[in-house]
């Protein structure tokens, strides 16, 4: 037997998509979800075998909206350390998209339409790998960016070759 803990759209202090509001919202929606996922992954790391982050799918009067959850084997709960120990620091999700590195996927301006700078995930975590790279000596600006950095660099090969080929852009 599992248990879903819905962990939200997006971390709880930020804006985010609103289902009958937001123009737009299904595609905003998956998009903040996704970077979510990712966000978790950059501090807690991936979850260990008996856990996982889902999409969940919440239907509501105005339709359908989506949020991260963590899926979690309730046998592998109480048999598992790293299971249990994964899902204590994680249940809680996230305050704030600057926890994990990330710029808001999304910006939600008074009045105005909202703004997407990045609409592909590679993209956004090759974001947050260039935001905490290390220095030219190999050290972290904030010890804290070594942990994000490195969950992401494992979960999301691709967008880390993508950050280094730009890093190396950049110093040639």
């Amino acid at each position: 037997m599992s248990d879903i803990i819905d962990l939200g759209g997006a971390p709880a202090n930020e804006d985010c998509a609103q289902l009958g509001h937001t123009p737009d919202f299904e595609r905003l929606n998956r998009l903040e979800v996704a970077a979510y996922r990712a966000a978790i992954i950059a501090r807690f790391g991936p979850p260990p075998d008996g856990c996982t982050l889902v999409s969940v799918t919440n239907r509501h009067d105005f339709g359908v909206y989506y949020s991260l959850g963590l899926k979690v084997d309730a046998l592998a709960y109480r048999r598992n350390p790293a299971v249990a120990a994964y899902t204590e620091a994680a249940q809680d999700g996230l305050e704030s998209w600057v926890e994990a590195a990330f710029a808001p996927p999304v910006r939600y301006e008074d009045g105005a339409a909202p703004t997407v700078d990045r609409d592909r995930i590679d993209d956004i975590v090759t974001g947050a790998l260039l935001a905490t790279r290390p220095n030219a000596d190999g050290r972290f600006a904030i010890p804290e960016f070594e942990t994000l950095h490195r969950n992401l660099a494992a979960a999301y090969p691709a967008s880390a070759e993508a950050a280094k080929i730009l890093i190396q852009e950049v110093d040639a």
